[in-house]
């Protein structure tokens, strides 16, 4: 006998509102009829919730009460200082509330092309379509359907093969209420690229915020990918990063995860051709209510690849981080490397800490290993610190500021790299 799910409250909006909406989106019918396909897989599976083992910690149907609306914003009301890089010299491109308003004045890079994807969909609707790899879990299957339901806007990137742009591409993604947002990368042949993504809302607003990014990294490509997430108390920010590494390529992302509301970036890599590499980092700032959740799954398909995974957490009040990652290594996959990492400092009692390290080895010619921690500041060094006279709120601040630092330092770009430990900074020192 079937029985029924009882639909919840901001599933049955999410269900009204795509109904509504897909007829005023980007594409022509053949993008239409594409939309309204996705919107019955995700009408037919809901949100994901604690019975699917890979959303057990972040069940989308207890934590989103209530669909936020769609609230279009003005440009004028756009604050550069949300998103601020000072002196990487990225050409930036701002969408608001799914809405690309603003190129920047020389946006010719040699080698680089990017597009709006609400005018590419337009051309090409097989870009709405994502080819998913089995390791994709069913919940992020039906977040992945929503997102091509509403994918209002986002950026097609193409970088030639050869090409090494100096200049980082930065995309910016404002929302002060529901936006999903479709974002494709191609990285040429030995190309050399770097790709910056900041998602915030205006100070006060809750978004509630989908994003896909489909990438592909072709034999010999580098790709530094950067995506900086801040999510105030009361919004929620879902991300899926879906990669594929051809031979001989090194995707190099980092993640900066902040504020005291839902999170949750999800990153599912295949190798699919030798000799390629990720080396993946990522920092998680929480405190209040707030849940972030860093979920990665690596698939080692094929021998000689490496992966590297390194994740630091820091909790405050009563939040509360999850780390899940999953490494995958095939049976013909000889030769693979892979280590994680994932380590949590908490700064609250009340404050918890999830971490699913996983390793599923069907070759026998590997080295794989993983390992977790979570640990209070160490007394000891606060002591040597308030020794040498610095006081106990600035040594706290640079105890917190030096473990995060391990994770921040692996980004290449010396400008980026201080720009983002700045706003690591500033966050960890908002509650001295």
């Amino acid at each position: 006998m079937n029985v029924a799910v009882m639909k919840t409250k901001s599933e049955q909006t999410l269900s009204l509102q795509a109904a509504e909406r897909i007829p005023t989106l980007p594409g022509d019918k053949d993008v239409r009829r594409a939309r309204e396909a996705a919107l019955a897989v995700f009408e037919a599976a809901g949100l994901p919730h604690r019975r699917i083992e890979e959303w057990k910690y972040t069940d989308l149907r207890a934590l989103l009460k209530d669909a936020a609306s769609v609230t279009p914003q003005r440009s004028s009301d756009v604050d550069s200082k949300l998103f601020d890089l000072t002196g990487t010299k990225a050409a930036t491109y701002v969408f608001v509330d799914g809405r690309l308003i603003t190129k920047p004045k020389d946006h010719t890079i040699a080698g680089v092309t990017v597009a709006s994807f609400s005018d590419e969909v337009s051309k090409n609707p097989a870009l709405l379509a994502i080819e998913l790899p089995e390791t994709v879990d069913a919940g992020a299957r039906s977040v992945i359907a929503l997102n091509s339901a509403l994918a209002s806007d986002g950026a097609v990137i193409t970088i030639a093969a050869g090409a090494a742009p100096e200049r980082p591409i930065h995309l910016v993604f404002i929302a002060s209420g529901a936006v999903a947002v479709r974002n494709v990368i191609v990285a040429g042949a030995d190309s050399e690229s770097t790709v910056v993504e900041t998602h915030v809302s205006p100070t006060g607003a809750a978004r509630q915020e989908n994003a896909v990014s489909d990438v592909t990294l072709a034999r010999g490509a580098t790709l530094h990918h950067v995506v900086r997430t801040e999510a105030h108390e009361g919004s929620a920010a879902l991300a899926q990063y879906l990669v594929r590494v051809c031979a001989g390529a090194h995707y190099k992302p980092f993640q900066l995860t902040s504020g005291g509301g839902l999170s949750r970036q999800q990153l599912t890599l295949t190798f699919a051709e030798q000799h390629a590499s990720l080396d993946f980092s990522a920092v998680a700032l929480a405190r209040g209510a707030g849940h972030v959740d860093t979920t990665l799954v690596v698939d080692h398909a094929v021998p000689h690849c490496t992966s590297r995974e390194l994740f630091k957490t820091v909790l405050d009040d009563r939040a509360r981080g999850i780390f899940q990652g999953k490494v995958i290594v095939a049976p013909n996959a000889q030769k693979t490397d892979g280590k994680q990492m994932a380590q949590a400092l908490m700064l609250s009692p009340d404050a918890e800490f999830d971490s699913k390290p996983e390793l599923e080895i069907y070759a026998d010619d590997v080295v794989c290993g993983h390992g977790t921690t979570s640990a209070e500041l160490d007394p000891d060094l606060l002591f040597y610190c308030e020794s040498r006279g610095i006081p106990e709120v600035e040594a706290r601040a640079l105890l917190i500021e030096s473990f995060v630092g391990e994770a921040v330092e692996k980004i290449e770009n010396e400008a980026l790299r201080d720009a983002l430990m700045s706003y690591a900074t500033a966050w960890l020192r908002s509650a001295a």
